[in-house]
């Protein structure tokens, strides 16, 4: 098999295990590439289209409580609530998105800045572990609309690469005092509008790049994403439910020491 193909799978696997726990998989998609010296298609179309792999995994997961809330749209106000909290909740990163997008890629996509994030995000993860108060909002469906603004102001943080969609919104939640499960689950379900209109610009920007090669390339690393990230998604909510965020904290802040020293090393 192709080596970029190999290379593809690898990083396909390495976003679908990473994009629903607060250790930022644009961040290690970036780190590793650099890593790999993969080279994909250009402007980072591959990392931002695998990604919605992984997403579409939580789809067919949750896909009985999503169609039931689309079916009962026109006669339950909750369901009503839970798509308006999750479209309100997508509008920063959008926004934000669509008009920094340029700098985004060009500027902050870079290991140096992943591995900074890395560990900054560590430390932030612990101390908002360790100052939490008690819960006080426990359904999707019973958020505000401007709980589900906050939230979403907190994902936008998550365009910083390194910094974690996940861990932005998760963290952001509990800060709100939303309950672990409801934190995580939203995160799970804000994740779709956001990765599917990221996934399209991108294409837009990029269609002119593409060929048959690169979309073999895509198909191959989203296909992977899809299938670790349907392994994984169950796994994370109970090992969060059991040991809380801690770990993860731990982890990026080593991953984000030991990159930070290897990226120095070479530049010396």
């Amino acid at each position: 098999m192709d080596i970029i193909l190999l290379q593809a799978i690898l990083l396909g696997i390495v976003e679908g295990l990473t994009e629903f726990i607060p250790v930022s998989s644009t961040g290690h998609l970036i780190l590793l590439i650099d890593l790999i010296g993969f080279q994909g298609p250009a402007g980072q179309v591959f990392e931002i289209v695998i990604q919605l792999g992984a997403i579409l995994a939580v789809c067919w997961l949750y896909r009985e409580r999503l169609v039931r809330t689309v079916v009962h749209i026109p006669t339950d106000p909750a369901a009503r609530n839970f798509i308006r909290n999750i479209v309100v909740a997508f509008l920063p990163a959008a926004v934000l998105g669509a008009l920094l997008h340029d700098f985004i890629k060009t500027v902050l996509f870079s290991p140096y800045v992943v591995s900074v994030a890395l560990i900054l995000g560590g430390v932030a993860i612990i101390l908002i572990e360790k100052t939490v108060k008690e819960p006080r909002h426990h359904e999707i469906e019973k958020f505000s609309f401007g709980l589900a603004l906050r939230i979403g102001l907190a994902q936008a943080l998550a365009m910083i690469p390194g910094v974690s969609r996940s861990g932005a919104t998760i963290m952001g939640s509990l800060l709100m005092r939303v309950d672990r499960k409801a934190a995580t689950e939203f995160s799970f379900f804000l994740a779709i509008p956001t990765m599917l209109g990221a996934t399209v610009y991108d294409l837009y920007k990029n269609w002119a790049v593409l060929d048959v090669e690169n979309a073999m390339v895509i198909a191959v690393g989203f296909l992977s994403a899809f299938a670790a990230a349907f392994v994984v998604v169950r796994a994370a909510v109970a090992f969060i439910s059991q040991h809380g965020f801690i770990p993860f904290a731990i982890y990026r802040i080593f991953i984000g020491v030991v990159m930070l020293a290897l990226l120095l090393s070479q530049g010396s």
